[in-house]
């Protein structure tokens, strides 16, 4: 089924000039840029990116609380709080400061099953647990430790749409549809019949 993915390549990957070898393990792949664009984020914008409902909120923030029991570190240094949702907010403010920190390069990817094989491609959110062979695993240089630490978002990279669903909130959140190219790449009308 072929599928579409919104793919952000963030201020860290930008600033570490990776986004070449990104798209290359993207495009390698199997998949092909739809729409691009190269852009400073606005807080706003990187706090629709982010919203999510209270529900999310609770799964990010017990996900915090476990994190922060596994690495020794106690959640009300970090947080101030104990309650998930609270803290789920706070990381969404925390992203979105971090996305609005630099340049970020926002495309759309399309192809056979692209959200999945995006997200075996980049790898688990934190860098430090990446396998290698990921994108946030051979390059990922942060920990969700120091991350805590510092009271910030873990820099991961990338972003790529959790679900076909997200995919195509997250795809009209960022762009018009005028701006979503259709064409065939060469081995598409060498297979094609």
């Amino acid at each position: 089924m072929i599928e579409q993915s919104l793919v952000l390549i963030k201020p860290d990957g930008v600033k570490r000039g990776l986004v070449g070898e990104i798209l290359h393990r993207l495009e390698r792949a199997g998949l092909k840029i739809v729409a691009a664009k190269f852009t400073n984020v606005s807080e706003d914008l990187g706090l629709k990116h982010y919203a999510k409902d209270d529900e999310w909120k609770k799964i990010v923030g017990k996900r915090n609380i476990d994190e922060c029991e596994e690495l020794g570190l106690k959640v009300n240094t970090v947080f101030g709080t104990t309650d998930p949702v609270k803290i789920g907010t706070m990381v969404v403010k925390r992203n979105a400061d971090f996305l609005s920190s630099g340049p970020v390069l926002v495309f759309v990817m399309e192809g056979p099953n692209a959200v999945a094989k995006i997200r075996s491609l980049v790898g688990p959110t934190f860098p430090n647990t990446a396998s290698v062979g990921t994108i946030r695993g051979d390059f990922g240089l942060d920990s969700s430790y120091v991350a805590a630490l510092k009271k910030r978002t873990t820099y991961n990279l990338i972003h790529a749409s959790g679900t076909v669903g997200e995919a195509k909130d997250e795809i009209k959140l960022w762009f018009k549809p005028k701006e979503i190219l259709s064409y065939r790449r060469v081995h598409e009308d060498l297979y094609m019949y």
